[in-house]
C-alpha cells in the first residue's frame, strides 16, 4: 500500500486548524481503564496465584518460576554474544558518567543569624523497574533504569519483565541486569507486574516508586496505582513515543527520513512530525519514506504510524521553533544551520538532538542521557528521568534562641493573618520563655 503523505502549509491554516493538526491521536482504548482496574485488583487480592493465572491468560505461557535466581542472571552473560556485552559496557560507562554528574547537590545555608536550613537527599527503596517485552529485548531500558538506581544508592531494586514465547526473559535483558548489579528479577509483565510492584505479593516486594515505559495497559496501571495512597509513585505520565524534526534546506533528506522512521517503528501509535521551510526537502523526505518503508521488516507498523504523521512546511525556522514549543515533543531533532543557537530557544521538549550528526538513536542507547522521557505533551511540565527521581528530597531547619527571637515575630504575624492560633502560640510561648517571661497558660 503506497504511503499517502501530504505537505501542509502552516500559514494556510487557521488557529483552530493549527491546533487540531498538533493534536496527538487518541491512545486510550475503549474499556482499558476498567480492564486494567480488574487486573490490578486480582493481583492485589490474589498475589502470586493471580500473577500465574494472568500470565497464562494474557501471555499464553506459564513461567517455570517468577523469580530469576542468581544463577540464571550470572549464566545469561555466557549465553549472549561478546560484542553485545562490550556494547553494554560501553554504553553503561557514558550513562553512568552523565547521571553521576547530574547528582543533586546537598546544601546548608544560614537564612538568618542563628537559623540554618539544609537539604539532603535519601535514596528510595525498594524501587520497581519495568522492562517491556515484545519483539526485541530492550537492553537499553535496563541500563537507563538500573544505572541511576544504583548511583542513587537504592538498596533494593526490583525488576520485572514479561516472559517470551519460551516462558523466559530474554538472555540479553538478564545479562544487562546482571552487569548493572540488579539481583531481584521477576518474569512477569503487563499491568499485573505493575500491580505486583505497587502492592506486593508473596514473592515480589511492594515498591515505593515504579519506573519504566510500557504499552497502554502498563501505562494505565501505573496511573491507577499512583493515584492510590496505598499504591506506588511513578516516574512520569507517558503515552506513545514521538519525534519532531526541524530541518532546513541543508539537511540530508535520507538522514531525515531515517530519523522519522526510527521513531515510527516503535509502534503503530507512534507519531512523527517534520517541520521545514524547504519544499524541496519535504518532497525528497516523502520520496525516501515511500521507498524505504516497503523494504523494512516493520513495514506494517510503519504504514500505520506514518498515517498519523505530519509533514508541515513553515515560512521560516523561527516559526518551526514556536510550533515545536507548542507541541512539546518527547524527542526534538534540530537538523539545521546554527542548530546550537536554535537549541537555546527550545522551551518544551523531553530531549533535544542538536545538529546534523546527532541522530536520536544516540540518546536511545549510548550518548549518556536517559531515554525515559515525557510523551504526549507532558514535556510541558515534566522532564527527562534523572538521578534525582530515584531519591526523595528532605529539608531540615534548626534555630537557636537568638534565631527564634529574630524571625519568630514574622511567623507570629503570618500565622495571625491566616487565623491559625496554635501556629502563632508555638512561637509566642517560646519567645516568652526566651525573654524570661511566663507563657500565656502559666
Amino acid at each position: 500500500m503506497p504511503l499517502d503523505l501530504t505537505i501542509i502549509q502552516w500559514s494556510d491554516l487557521s488557529p483552530q486548524e493549527g491546533a487540531r493538526l498538533l493534536q496527538r491521536p487518541a491512545c486510550r482504548k475503549p474499556g482499558l481503564k476498567e480492564t486494567v482496574a480488574a487486573i490490578v485488583e486480582r493481583v492485589r487480592a490474589g498475589g502470586d496465584g493471580a500473577l500465574a493465572e494472568l500470565t497464562r491468560e494474557l501471555d499464553g505461557v506459564t513461567p517455570s518460576a517468577f523469580i530469576v535466581g542468581e544463577e540464571g542472571l550470572g549464566s545469561a552473560t555466557d549465553r549472549v554474544k561478546p560484542e553485545l556485552l562490550e556494547a553494554v559496557r560501553d554504553a553503561a560507562a557514558r550513562i553512568e558518567c552523565f547521571h553521576d554528574a547530574d547528582r543533586p547537590r546537598e546544601g546548608r545555608v544560614e537564612t538568618a543569624p542563628g537559623l540554618t536550613c539544609e537539604v539532603r537527599y535519601q535514596p528510595l527503596s525498594p524501587v520497581g523497574l519495568y522492562i517491556p517485552g515484545g519483539s526485541a529485548p530492550l537492553v537499553s531500558t535496563v541500563l537507563m533504569l538500573a544505572i541511576p538506581a544504583a548511583l542513587a544508592g537504592c538498596e533494593e531494586v526490583v525488576m520485572c519483565s514479561p516472559p517470551g514465547r519460551d516462558g523466559r526473559i530474554a538472555d540479553e535483558v538478564l545479562a544487562a541486569a546482571q552487569l548493572c548489579g540488579v539481583k531481584r528479577v521477576y518474569c512477569v509483565g503487563g499491568a499485573q507486574a505493575v500491580a505486583a510492584m505497587a502492592y506486593g505479593t508473596e514473592s515480589i516486594p511492594s515498591c515505593s516508586k515504579i519506573f519504566g515505559p510500557g504499552n497502554a495497559w502498563v501505562t494505565e496501571a501505573k496511573q491507577q496505582v499512583s493515584q492510590d495512597p496505598q499504591g506506588a509513585a511513578i516516574d512520569m505520565p507517558a503515552g506513545p513515543s514521538e519525534v519532531l524534526v526541524i530541518a532546513d534546506g541543508d539537511a540530508d533528506p535520507e538522514h531525515t527520513a531515517w530519523d522519522l522512521l526510527a521513531q515510527a517503528e516503535h509502534g503503530p501509535d507512534s507519531q512523527v512530525v517534520l517541520l521545514t521551510d524547504s519544499q524541496a526537502l519535504a518532497e525528497s523526505v516523502i520520496g525516501h519514506l515511500q521507498r524505504l518503508v516497503p523494504r523494512s521488516p516493520r513495514a506494517e507498523i510503519l504504514q500505520r504510524s506514518l498515517a498519523e504523521s505530519r509533514m508541515i512546511r513553515v515560512d521560516d525556522i523561527d516559526s518551526a521553533v514556536e510550533i515545536s514549543n507548542r507541541y512539546a515533543p518527547e524527542h526534538l531533532i534540530l537538523n539545521t544551520r546554527d542548530a546550537g543557537d536554535l537549541a537555546l530557544r527550545v522551551r518544551n521538549a523531553g530531549s533535544v538532538f542538536v545538529g546534523a550528526w546527532t541522530p536520536e538513536s544516540l540518546g536511545d542507547y549510548c550518548s549518556g542521557t536517559n531515554h525515559v522521557l515525557p510523551t504526549y505533551g507532558w514535556a510541558r511540565s515534566h522532564g527527562a528521568l534523572g538521578l534525582g527521581d530515584f531519591m526523595r528530597r528532605m529539608t531540615f531547619q534548626q534555630a537557636s534562641r537568638e534565631g527564634l527571637e529574630r524571625v519568630g515575630p514574622t511567623a507570629e504575624t503570618l500565622a495571625a493573618v491566616e487565623g491559625l492560633e496554635a501556629h502563632r502560640m508555638a512561637v509566642t510561648a517560646r519567645l516568652a520563655t526566651a525573654r524570661g517571661k511566663k507563657g500565656p497558660l502559666a
